[in-house]
């Protein structure tokens, strides 16, 4: 089996935060992962599909995906 790239994980991100982030913290060690091997320095997600696409949820995000080592920036 190949190992998941960024995209994946992060749809699977997606589909966590509407499952009110189920299994998210393993989805958000994934990406890390992902990332590295990638060699990408942050994951890129589009607000619009955002459980909470606000001001203060985007920045609740950041922060928490912070924590657990990934930067995280939103597309335009």
């Amino acid at each position: 089996m190949s190992e998941a790239t960024v995209e994946d994980i992060t749809n699977r991100i997606y589909e966590s935060l509407k499952a009110d982030n189920l299994d998210l913290d393993i989805h958000i060690a994934d990406l890390k992962a992902a990332l590295k091997r990638e060699d990408l320095k942050e994951a890129v997600f589009d607000p619009a599909r955002l459980a909470q696409n606000n001001r203060s949820g985007r920045k609740l995000m950041q922060a928490y995906f912070r924590q657990r080592g990934v930067s995280v920036k939103y597309s335009a």
